[in-house]
């Protein structure tokens, strides 16, 4: 057999082959990777617990879901709502964490939608910025700086059993 009838067998033997193979199924990029936090701040506080606001937009083609989040500066990170119960405002955790719809935007604002910053290692003042990572379904993270600002809010009470608001 001539080498250029081997090379052509070998050619048609790889085309063959390469047909068989399954194709690979894409694999979603992190969910984390689609979302941006805009102006991130936090309400300053000496101790006990605040909260961190900002608008979280969703730059993708699906819907991601944050989860729940963590920081150096506190014992832990819970996301809350804002909820009206009996007559009363009360702050609780917000179960199933926030739905982002794809190119959607979600706010975190005072009376509404917070991360919580519970157990605080450290005082939080105005002018300096506090690390929190946030955490999405897929597991996937996202490091922001939020700035700390001096905030009198609408009356929330972010201290150990301040839970209602008024």
């Amino acid at each position: 057999m001539s080498d250029r009838r081997i090379t052509a067998l070998l050619a048609i033997a790889a085309v063959l082959a390469s047909g068989c193979a399954s194709p690979e199924t894409p694999k979603a990029s992190p969910m984390a990777s689609a979302v941006a936090f805009e102006d991130p701040w936090a309400r300053a506080a000496e101790m006990g617990m605040t909260a961190v606001f900002g608008t979280l937009a969703n730059t993708g083609d699906r819907d991601v879901r944050l989860v729940g989040g963590d920081s150096p500066a506190a014992g832990h990170v819970e996301i809350h709502e804002i909820a009206t119960d009996n007559g009363a405002s009360v702050m609780r955790p917000k179960e199933g964490g926030i739905m982002i719809a794809a190119g959607g935007t979600h706010e975190l604002a005072p009376g509404g939608d917070h991360l919580m910053l519970m157990d605080l290692r450290q005082a939080l003042q105005p002018g300096t910025d506090v690390a929190v990572t946030l955490t999405f379904e897929d597991g996937s993270t996202l490091p922001v700086n939020a700035q700390v600002r001096d905030f009198a809010g609408g009356n929330e009470e972010y201290s150990p059993g301040g839970h209602q608001h008024g």
